[in-house]
């Protein structure tokens, strides 16, 4: 949320009486990468507080916004989301479709003022709110599959194929090789048959509000619903996975990047409380997420051409270090790999006898569990180590 546009207080002013809504100072908000943000006080507003989010869609057409706020207007009271105001004056053109109201055009843009939220963005996350995310997300899953066809709601998904190839270009080998590594194994996916819907496909821990106050995080905020798109639910789960799940080590700590997996666990068993996962979507889960770590890699990479080619420069614009998906990205594809080239062998414990080769541990576990003996133990090997 940087500012990319400018605005004077005569033109906030006069935007925000169209929303009935009387101005009286905007403070620019500076996270985020991609829109023009600030928020509202009101001539109502005391001790410095702030009342609304003013957003200029820098990107996205107004009719992509225009679908936000029938998505909006469908999760509000299921979770906690912000509906964006209904415009009080308009004009013709603004107001042929059932959702307009909800938008003022600028310069081709839009512009959407919505109530702001109580709660803060996490610095860091716990257990128990990667499990609340990963419900949250879930029940946000199931409450817009009453939005049909789903197509008609979501925006066009990103043409990342066409960012890879213009960046790869320019990589050293090493990373241009795994980010076509990730590539083509996503691509070998089940794709097809993996279950898919509306989908937030930016659910990032500062694109969340929580009341910190009492020692208690409890979700009272989710933001940012411009991305939403008819995307697989297991590529979504993989993108919140990857942000909630990660300790992001500031510059002065090297920027380091932790994945901690007990996390992922608790996120899987809050989603799982709402929609369980079917088998296929547990299989590609690795490989998506390493896929979903890429595309955010690509997308600060995008950032920062489009920030360069047009020229963006200043105070207010923020650029996220694409280094940092880049090494997630490579943490997750030494698991696949190794889960690869990873068997579980199944023993008599008496003489080592193999009893069966299985290529995860859930299938050796079952196994184990069928023959119903305590004589019988697993080991995890390497293919060499058996070979």
């Amino acid at each position: 949320m940087s500012v990319y546009t400018q605005l004077t207080d005569d033109q906030f002013a006069a935007f925000c009486q169209s929303f009935g809504v009387s101005f009286a100072r905007a403070i620019p908000i500076t996270q985020g990468i991609k829109n023009s943000n600030w928020f509202i006080q009101t001539t109502d507003d005391v001790d410095g507080r702030y009342s609304y989010v003013f957003t200029l869609f820098e990107e996205r057409p107004p009719a992509d916004i225009e679908k936000m706020a029938v998505i909006l207007n469908q999760l509000n009271g299921k979770l906690p989301v912000a509906a964006p105001l209904a415009v009080i004056e308009s004009n013709s053109s603004q107001m042929d479709g059932d959702d307009n109201r909800y938008v003022i055009h600028y310069e081709d843009k839009a512009i959407t003022l919505v109530p702001c939220l109580a709660g803060s963005h996490p610095d860091q996350t716990t257990q128990a709110m990667c499990h609340d995310i990963g419900a949250a997300l879930a029940m946000l899953h199931e409450t817009l599959q009453a939005l049909q066809p789903s197509e008609q709601y979501g925006v066009p998904l990103y043409p990342w194929a066409d960012v890879r190839d213009r960046e790869m270009q320019f990589m050293p080998g090493d990373e241009a090789k795994l980010m076509s590594d990730i590539w083509r194994s996503y691509s070998e996916l089940p794709l097809a048959t993996l279950p898919k819907g509306l989908c937030h496909l930016d659910m990032f821990a500062d694109n969340t509000l929580w009341n910190l106050q009492k020692g208690e995080a409890r979700l009272t905020g989710l933001l940012d619903f411009t991305e939403v798109s008819v995307e697989h639910y297991v590529m979504d789960i993989a993108i919140t996975i990857n942000d909630f799940c990660t300790t992001w080590g500031v510059a002065e700590q090297g920027e380091s990047v932790n994945f901690d997996r007990s996390k992922m666990a608790a996120f899987l068993q809050g989603y799982e409380s709402i929609r369980p996962l079917n088998n296929d979507e547990n299989r590609a889960l690795p490989v998506m997420l390493a896929k979903a770590a890429v595309i955010f890699w690509l997308l600060r990479l995008n950032v920062i051409h489009y920030n360069r080619t047009e020229g963006r420069t200043g105070d207010n614009i923020m650029v996220k270090n694409p280094d940092l998906m880049k090494r997630l990205a490579a943490y997750h594809w030494a698991h696949v790999e190794k889960s690869q080239n990873t068997v579980f062998v199944l023993l008599n414990k008496p003489d080592n006898q193999i009893v069966g080769v299985f290529s995860s541990i859930t299938q050796a576990e079952q196994a184990q569990e069928t023959l119903n003996s305590s004589e019988f133990a697993i080991k995890e090997y390497t293919l060499d180590q058996l070979s």
